[in-house]
């Protein structure tokens, strides 16, 4: 079969270090070629080649073909690429008007709306017509990454890459986005899908590349690699995503944080009705629930980035002013946030390892050289390079970033820590290695107690004490993680855990 576009022995170099490596690539219409990996293995790197893109400075070798103009880019954070001051519905006319000139001019309007409603159904969006009148900050990431395939299908893109995107979906949105890349192949469009999902990666590619720093170490169809894989590591990116098992953390001790009769809002929607919950030390609360259950706006109120909500919180039996503005500087490091979206977290223009090792300076007023010893440390410890981490955030991975993140947080000393679906975007081993991470903190740092937000059971179950399901806003379950994953009373919980144990 002809490839629509490819890659011949692809090198990429940054600073003189080889980020891809000797990676070549064929693309087949109407077929989804994935690239698996660790975080920084070269996915994206290779993903964007075909866009033409390379990260600033770099030397590259090796050839790539590709249809001029017409590869179409989903990022991991669609929202970053939509312009947020115009209507859906003007970017995506924007675009069909480019492809209706050849018509007169009396029917070109028509024919540019049809085209859109068109691109918009291809990409699975339920009433366009809604969609077009809102901006993106009033769609969903889900919506918004939609909106961005839409695009690419209206600019009559042969070759779709898809980067990471089903990071942070719950079970049944991953389907879904499944279901929308296979129906995009349906029509002849090539997709390259770059995941860590390897559930997804299972149920919708056709042939899978693995890659590690920057070289193909395996590559062949889905269904001769997954049963029968001939290298080492990706025996070990397989083993790795089965179920992690529970980390058996003792006991909690005196309540940390308390939740009264919160209720959250979105301008004059309400969001979120949280009447009662808790936080011991040493202990780790999972929420749960699908997109959009109102997870994250929890984790933002508890951490003073969300401040339209009413009721009270309280730290060690103290308020706990609802803004981060008002908050004192021990508040500040009492209460860490880690962002899903770890790059948008950091300042591109600074080194990472500056930025990490300002928390303790400001927080806890560490001198500067304790503060980068620390921060070197810490995020060694979570498995960076101190080479790696001395770079700026555009050198990084995500799956790298994630991890900064994560010691920058912990530079703070905090007495709880909110981590907003760390694990989503990370490799099976590096996933495994955080959860292990976690628990360690856990268990050696008795006075520290544990947020997670999190889509995946999996995790859940490994890690939590307690676990609290959202639907809709609301809190339908609440309880020890054994009970509600083992003998849920919710229908919506029974609901959850039977979608979650449907493996693609």
């Amino acid at each position: 079969m002809n490839a629509v576009a490819e890659i011949r022995d692809l090198r990429v170099e940054v600073d003189g270090r080889a980020i891809v490596d000797g990676v070549s690539l064929r693309v087949t219409a109407g077929k989804v070629t994935a690239l698996v990996g660790a975080s920084g293995s070269g996915k994206t790197t290779t993903g964007l080649a075909l866009l033409g893109e390379y990260p600033a400075g770099a030397r590259v070798t090796g050839e790539v073909r590709a249809p001029d103009g017409l590869v179409g880019y989903v990022p991991q954070h669609p929202g970053a690429v939509l312009n947020p001051a115009r209507r859906v519905g003007a970017l995506l006319r924007d675009i069909a008007r480019t492809r209706v000139r050849a018509l007169p001019r009396p029917e070109r309007r028509a024919a540019a709306h049809q085209r859109v409603l068109r691109a918009l159904s291809l990409a699975q969006l339920p009433d366009p017509e809604a969609v077009l009148r809102r901006y993106p900050h009033q769609l969903s990431g889900g919506q918004q990454q939609r909106v961005v395939l839409a695009q690419a299908l209206l600019l009559g893109a042969r070759v779709v890459v898809a980067d990471e995107p089903t990071t942070g979906q719950d079970a049944l949105t991953k389907r879904r986005i499944v279901d929308r890349l296979a129906a995009v192949a349906r029509q002849g469009i090539a997709v390259v899908l770059l995941s860590h999902d390897l559930d997804v990666v299972k149920a919708l590619a056709d042939e899978v590349l693995v890659l590690r720093d920057g070289r193909v170490v395996e590559s062949g169809p889905v269904d001769r690699l997954w049963p029968a894989p001939r290298h080492p590591w990706t025996a070990e990116l397989l083993a790795a995503d089965g179920p992690a098992e529970p980390t058996g953390l003792p006991d909690a001790g005196e309540e940390v944080l308390r939740v009264r009769g919160l209720t959250a809002r979105h301008g004059r929607t309400t969001v979120l009705r949280t009447p009662a919950l808790a936080l011991r030390a040493g202990e780790c609360l999972a929420v749960v629930g699908r997109s959009g259950s109102g997870k994250t706006t929890l984790a933002r109120c508890l951490a003073g980035l969300h401040r339209g909500h009413d009721g009270e919180l309280l730290l060690d039996g103290a308020p706990l002013p609802r803004s981060l503005r008002d908050r004192t500087r021990a508040q500040l490091a009492a209460v860490q946030y880690v962002f899903q979206d770890a790059r948008a977290a950091f300042d591109e223009h600074r080194p990472v390892l500056a930025q990490v090792a300002r928390t303790a300076v400001r927080l806890r007023g560490a001198a500067e050289a304790d503060a980068l010893a620390e921060a070197v440390a810490t995020m060694t410890g979570l498995g960076l390079t101190e080479r790696q981490v001395r770079r700026e955030p555009a050198r990084l991975s995500g799956g790298e970033l994630q991890r900064a993140a994560l010691a920058r947080a912990l530079l703070a000393r905090p007495r709880v820590l909110i981590c907003d679906e760390i694990t989503s975007g990370l490799d099976t081993v590096t996933r495994r290695g955080i959860l292990d991470t976690l628990a360690g903190l856990l268990r050696e740092r008795r006075d520290l107690s544990l947020v997670l937000i999190t889509h995946d059971l999996g995790t859940a179950a490994a890690l939590a004490a307690r676990i609290a399901v959202l639907d809709g806003g609301e809190v339908v379950e609440e309880g020890p993680a054994q009970r509600v994953l083992g003998s849920p009373e919710h229908p919506f919980t029974v609901s959850l855990l039977k979608t979650a144990l449907h493996r693609f």
